[in-house]
């Protein structure tokens, strides 16, 4: 099977998504597959990297420093997406906001190779009323024919399941598919000395509850939530593992920020940690989600109706609003109390290693590629 998977960015570009696809690249390999990744980067060039073909296209990249991760790629995209749709079985689009999206589902259509969307978030309620409406006509114009030519649409939760229906998508094409999570990567400290060894390296308190947000530092990830009155007479500190404006961590007392990571070091940074918080909004179910739960740490995050497919137990999983008293009441609950973080804890790691693992999510992800072609000898 050949495989040609897109996506705006991929690693070393920090993000879920990227995450999401490289994963899904090197176990699609791993399994036999001719994998190729289209995406964006600093040049356009052509490598090998664990046993996937990735073709970067020079991107312009601005538009992230204001929060808005939309890379604006060469004209050269098209010709790219066009040459490589046509030496693939199966075009997987992820996300239908971007212009790599475009321009594959172009070159699907063209060269008459299936493609299938998985769509991660629904609309964003960015700040910037320009950047929600350019949202809006995107969704409603190129997602729309997107979502709608696709062989399968594949959602993370119930609320992205009502927006692809919304724009197009055909119901009995739509299925729900959790991403995967790298459970031996992401997994709890074996022992109290590694998690302190974590602490030395990362330079944290090694006395004091600590709690981390993982993401790019912008509004709609809810860090501004976290530090909104964060005093340290709350009982825990805050770490923060992102890219952004990092000047607004700068000054807080309780206030510690690592920077964008790697995954190695990010696993790291997990496991020095106590306690998980992301009070995001419009995500899914974000990956950062999963690597905490497959880490073992307990989770609060927001409380989102799209979580149903999940079936979270409400007792292990802090779902809340996006208030930032709310919050703060609840991460000083748990700082005190070792307990129910360690039985939150358990519940989180045995969530993950049943439900997220990666050979699942590729086992089904297979069986739709399959499908999509007609095939019976892939597997």
């Amino acid at each position: 099977m050949r495989v040609l998977l897109v996506s705006h960015y991929y690693p070393p570009h920090v993000g879920g998504i990227e995450n999401v696809v490289r994963m899904e690249a090197v176990h699609l390999a791993a399994r036999g597959a001719d994998v190729t990744v289209l995406t964006s980067g600093a040049r356009s060039a052509v490598s090998q990297e664990d046993g996937v073909r990735v073709v970067r296209v020079a991107a312009w990249n601005g538009a992230e420093r204001a929060g808005v991760p939309f890379p604006v790629l060469a004209p050269r995209l098209l010709t790219a997406a066009l040459r490589w749709a046509r030496r693939a079985d199966v075009v997987h689009v992820h996300d239908c906001l971007y212009l790599t999206s475009w321009a594959a589902g172009l070159a699907g259509m063209l060269t008459r190779t299936p493609h299938l969307v998985t769509q991660h978030v629904a609309l964003v309620e960015h700040p910037s009323a320009l950047v929600r409406g350019v949202q809006r006509a995107v969704y409603a114009v190129a997602g729309r024919g997107l979502l709608r030519r696709a062989r399968t649409v594949i959602t993370l939760n119930a609320s992205v399941a009502d927006f692809v229906l919304r724009h197009g998508a055909p119901p009995a094409r739509t299925r729900h598919l959790a991403n995967g999570v790298d459970t031996a990567l992401f997994r709890p400290p074996a022992s109290v000395e590694e998690r302190a060894l974590a602490r030395e390296r990362f330079g944290l308190p090694d006395n004091r509850p600590l709690v981390l947000f993982v993401g790019r530092l912008v509004p709609k990830k809810g860090y501004d939530l976290l530090l909104s009155g964060h005093d340290p007479s709350a009982g825990y500190d805050l770490v923060f593992a992102g890219d952004g404006d990092s000047a607004v961590l700068a000054g807080p007392p309780g206030v510690h920020h690592l920077g964008g990571l790697p995954p190695r070091e990010l696993a790291e940074a997990y496991r020095a940690c106590d306690v998980f918080a992301l009070p995001s909004t419009a995500e899914g179910f974000p990956l950062t989600v999963q690597e905490a739960m497959a880490s073992g740490l307990p989770v609060v995050t927001t409380d989102d109706p799209g979580y149903a497919p999940y079936r979270l137990d409400r007792s292990r999983v802090t779902l809340l609003d996006r208030d930032a008293e709310e919050i703060r009441s609840a991460l000083s609950a748990l700082a005190g109390d070792k307990q129910r973080r360690e039985r939150m804890g358990l519940y989180s790691r045995e969530l993950a290693t049943t439900a997220f693992a990666w050979e699942e999510h590729v086992s089904a992800l297979s069986e739709c590629y399959r499908e999509a072609v007609g095939a019976t000898t892939y597997g």
